[in-house]
């Protein structure tokens, strides 16, 4: 993260503590807890490099079977809050003389933040606003950007080589000037992680990003040689240890290559979970803060 960056972050974090009553430190990063009993406290099975590296226990019958009114289609109601909703709209930008769909939730501009992210093979913008699929962790990622002041962006993704990129850099600048300079986070998921590694090669979307982070992606092992790396945008990389499209070996070879070198990376590792674990577990707010506040 660069300085300003980083100042913009720091400063952003003492705001919210200071308006919700708790110190900074004690919230681990600026974003306000929503339903964190319901999506932060599994128990971590094995923990290294002083929390960067996390095993969680992920239980197929607690975390699909009985979290859901029907397993992978709807979430119980108690994991979700459709008010939200009042403050989502799809929109078509046309950034750069491309036309990109976007499902936008919270603020057009000025936001203290912005998070965009991407899906994999087979989805669209539908998929990363649905609210009662993948366990209602959607949901939570709308209602915490809308609570504290932030920009939620979803994109249809054209394509997941070059060309689908740079759809994805004029949306990262665009959120950067609607924000007036704000942090700019990326999200990857599955296929969508070739989208982060053509990102993290692109100089000038580079300038505008403050973080970066992999859901179930393909590992980048080039990604120290990168303009991202350069700029030491943080990283947090999420995956289910029976991923069967892209090996957990892989990528937590690239985590402790990144970890070995002192880089600002954080690695959670769902146990037995699958490829799309890592959209319905992963922490939001955990994620989030860590990418505000690291670097």
């Amino acid at each position: 993260m660069s300085t300003v960056h980083f100042a913009l972050a720091t400063a952003f974090a003492i705001v919210m503590a200071a308006l919700s009553g708790a110190p900074a430190f004690a919230q681990q990063g600026p974003l306000k807890p929503y339903k964190d009993a319901l999506f932060s406290r599994f128990p971590v099975l094995e923990s290294a490099d002083g929390g960067a590296y996390e095993v969680i226990d992920y239980q197929e019958l607690r975390d699909i079977n009985e979290r859901d009114q029907v397993p992978e289609r709807r979430v119980k109601s108690s994991y979700v809050s459709t008010g939200v909703k009042q403050y989502q709209e799809n929109e078509t930008l046309q950034l750069g003389g491309r036309l990109i769909e976007v499902t936008r939730v919270g603020k057009e501009k000025n936001a203290a933040f912005t998070v965009i992210f991407v899906h994999g093979r087979g989805g669209d913008r539908r998929l990363g606003a649905n609210d009662y699929s993948f366990g209602g962790n959607f949901n939570r990622l709308k209602n915490l950007a809308v609570m504290n002041g932030g920009t939620y962006y979803a994109p249809s993704v054209t394509s997941f080589d070059e060309s689908g990129a740079e759809e994805i850099a004029l949306l990262i600048r665009h959120a950067f000037e609607q924000s007036r300079g704000r942090p700019v986070l990326l999200a990857c998921a599955s296929m969508g992680g070739m989208v982060c590694s053509h990102i993290a090669r692109n100089r000038e979307a580079v300038h505008y990003l403050s973080g970066l982070s992999v859901l179930g992606g393909p590992p980048d092992p080039g990604f120290l040689t990168t303009p991202a790396a350069k700029r030491r945008l943080p990283l947090y990389l999420s995956h289910g240890s029976a991923d069967s499209v892209y090996p957990a070996e892989e990528q937590t070879g690239v985590y402790r290559k990144l970890q070995a070198a002192g880089y600002p990376v954080r690695m959670t590792v769902f146990n037995t979970g699958g490829h799309g674990t890592p959209i319905r577990m992963t922490d939001w707010r955990k994620l989030i803060n860590f990418l505000l506040t690291a670097g």
